[in-house]
C-alpha cells in the first residue's frame, strides 16, 4: 500500500483536478467512489462554500469565533432573566424539551437516588438550559457531585465514561458565578484541545439563558482572539483551556485568576502524568487560594493520591466505579494475522448494524494508512490525529459528530472524554498498551447508559497484553461469535 504525501499542513493531497491545481483532503481517508463523492459523502469533499454555511452552528467548535460572545448567544441572553421566570408560574411551559431518549439505558445511569435537578436549589435560567439539553434526571454522579460542590467541598470523583461527569461539575459551577461580576470565576483544564472545545460546549449549552460569557482556549487557534475576548468589558466568567494555552495567558498577564471560584480537572489523571502536572500546578498557584478544587476522571493512579495530599488534603471523595468497564458495553476479540486485519474489518462493516464507528490504531501513520483502505473498499470514513493543522481536526471532529460520515479511524487523541451519542461500535485495529487506554477507548460507545459493542484485533504479539487488561480491569473479552445479537449494541428504538 502507498503512503500518502503530506504537506506541512498534515493536509493529505489526492491528486490534481483538471486545472492543474492540488485536490486537498482534510482527513477524510482519501476520495472516495461512487455516489457522494462530491458530497463529503464517502471519503468525498466539501466546498469552502458548504463549510462557511454550517459553520455558523459550530458552537465551541467553530474555528475562529467563540459562540459565547457571538451574536447567537447574546441575542438568547436579552430574551429572558432570572427575576421574570421567577414571577412567572408556568416558567416551563416556556422550555423547548428536547424529545425524549427511549432507548435503554443500564444502571451505570439509572441506579439513582430518585432526585430532580428542581431539588437541588437551582436557578431557573440554569434548569431551563439543564432541561433543554436533553438532561432528563440527575446520574448517579450527578446526584452526588451537587450538594457537594454547592456546599463548598473540594471534590475527587471517579465514575466510570459517558454517565455525566461534565454535567455533574458544569451544572453547580454555572449556579455558582456571580453573573454581576466580570471577573474570571471558573477554569475548566482539559488534556486535548477536543475535550475543551467539547466541554465549552456543554457550559455554553447549559447557560444558553443565563447572562454568562464563556469561552475556549486552546493551542493551534488565534491567540489574538483569546485576548480580545479576555480583555473586553464584559469579561468572560469562565475559561476551558488546555493547560499550555492558559498558562500563556497568565503569564502574559491577560487572564487574571485572582478570582477563581472553581478550578476543574477534567481527565485528571492525563493532567496530572508527567505532560502537564508541572503547568497545571503552576496555574493552581496563580488561582485564588479559596478556590474549590474538582478533579474527575475514570482512573486515579498513584499520582492523582499525591497531588491530592498537596493541593487538597480536605476533600470529598466520590468513588461510583465497584467494577471498572460498562455495563452496556459488550467486548469481543477476533483473533487475526496481521495481513487479515483489514478483510476482517471489511466483514465486520457488512455484518453489523453501524450507526457510527470508532477504530483505534496506534500511530498516526497507520490511521491514514487504515483510512485510505476504508475508502477503497468502498466506505465513507474520515481520519484525525494530533499530527493534523487545529481546523481541520476541528472540521473532522464537527462534521462526524454532526453524523456526515458513518467511520471514523484515529489515534488515542479521541479517547479523552469525547462524547458522541451515536457510536454504537468501537473497534481496536491495534490493541492497546495499557488497561487505562483500553477503558477509555471502549468508553466512546455505550454513552451514558446506553448499549455499545467493543471488537478487539489480537495477534500473537497482544495476547500477553490481552490477559493482562482482562486481570487488571476483572472483565471478561469474549471470542467473537459468528453472529452478534444486534441487540447487544442497535440503537434503533423498539
Amino acid at each position: 500500500m502507498q503512503r500518502n504525501t503530506r504537506n506541512q499542513e498534515g493536509q493529505r493531497i489526492s491528486g490534481k483536478n483538471k486545472y492543474g491545481r492540488k485536490n486537498y483532503n482534510y482527513g477524510r481517508g482519501g476520495r472516495g467512489r461512487g455516489r457522494g463523492r462530491f458530497r463529503g459523502g464517502r471519503g468525498g469533499q466539501r466546498s469552502r462554500v458548504n463549510w462557511n454555511d454550517y459553520a455558523e452552528n459550530l458552537g465551541a467548535l467553530k474555528k475562529v469565533d467563540n459562540p459565547a460572545g457571538g451574536p447567537l448567544y447574546e441575542s438568547k441572553r436579552d430574551k429572558i432573566t432570572e427575576e421574570q421566570l421567577l414571577a412567572d408560574e408556568k416558567w416551563k411551559d416556556k422550555i423547548n424539551r428536547p424529545e425524549p431518549d427511549l432507548r435503554p439505558k443500564t444502571e451505570d445511569v439509572t441506579c439513582t437516588k430518585g432526585n430532580d435537578f428542581e431539588d437541588f436549589g437551582l436557578k431557573r435560567t440554569l434548569l431551563m438550559g439543564i432541561f433543554e439539553a436533553n438532561y432528563e434526571k440527575p446520574s448517579p454522579i450527578q446526584e452526588e457531585s451537587l450538594p457537594r460542590i454547592l456546599l463548598g467541598k473540594n471534590i475527587l470523583a471517579r465514575a466510570k465514561n459517558g454517565t455525566g461527569k461534565t454535567g455533574a461539575f458544569a451544572i453547580p459551577c454555572l449556579q455558582m458565578v456571580d453573573d454581576k461580576s466580570t471577573k474570571t470565576q471558573v477554569i475548566a483544564l482539559a488534556p486535548t484541545r477536543e475535550l475543551a472545545l467539547q466541554t465549552s460546549g456543554v457550559f455554553i449549552k447549559l447557560a444558553q439563558h443565563m447572562p454568562i460569557i464563556i469561552m475556549s482556549s486552546t493551542g493551534g487557534t488565534s491567540l489574538k482572539e483569546d485576548i480580545i475576548r479576555l480583555t473586553s468589558p464584559q469579561g468572560v466568567h469562565i475559561i476551558v483551556a488546555t493547560p499550555g494555552r492558559l498558562w500563556d495567558l497568565v503569564q502574559q498577564g491577560i487572564a487574571d485568576l485572582s478570582y477563581i471560584k472553581f478550578s476543574i480537572l477534567d481527565e485528571a489523571d492525563k493532567l496530572l502524568s508527567g505532560d502537564f502536572v508541572n503547568i497545571v500546578e503552576e496555574i493552581l498557584r496563580a488561582c485564588s487560594p479559596a478556590r474549590q478544587l474538582l478533579l474527575y476522571s475514570a482512573t486515579f493512579p498513584e499520582r492523582v493520591q499525591d497531588f491530592c495530599a498537596t493541593w487538597m488534603p480536605i476533600h470529598d471523595r466520590i468513588n461510583l466505579m465497584t467494577d471498572l468497564t460498562l455495563k452496556g458495553v459488550t467486548q469481543y476479540y477476533a483473533y487475526v494475522d496481521e495481513k487479515q486485519k483489514v478483510l476482517c474489518l471489511h466483514t465486520l462493516f457488512k455484518r453489523l448494524e453501524i450507526n457510527q464507528a470508532i477504530m483505534f490504531c496506534n500511530s498516526a501513520n497507520r490511521v491514514e494508512l487504515l483510512a485510505q483502505k476504508i475508502t477503497r473498499l468502498g466506505f465513507s470514513c474520515y481520519y484525525i490525529h494530533s499530527g493534523m493543522a487545529q481546523q481541520h481536526r476541528n472540521k473532522v471532529f464537527h462534521d462526524f459528530r454532526s453524523g456526515h460520515c458513518k467511520n471514523l479511524v484515529c489515534t488515542d487523541l479521541f479517547t479523552r472524554g469525547i462524547d458522541i451519542a451515536s457510536v454504537n461500535v468501537v473497534i481496536n485495529f491495534d490493541f492497546p498498551r495499557s488497561s487505562e487506554t483500553y477503558l477509555h477507548r471502549i468508553g466512546r460507545s455505550g454513552r451514558f447508559g446506553h448499549l455499545g459493542l467493543a471488537i478487539n484485533f489480537i495477534t500473537n504479539r497482544n495476547r500477553e497484553s490481552l490477559y493482562k487488561i482482562e486481570h487488571e480491569l476483572n472483565t471478561e473479552i469474549k471470542p467473537i461469535p459468528t453472529e452478534i445479537d444486534t441487540n447487544l449494541y442497535s440503537h434503533r428504538l423498539e
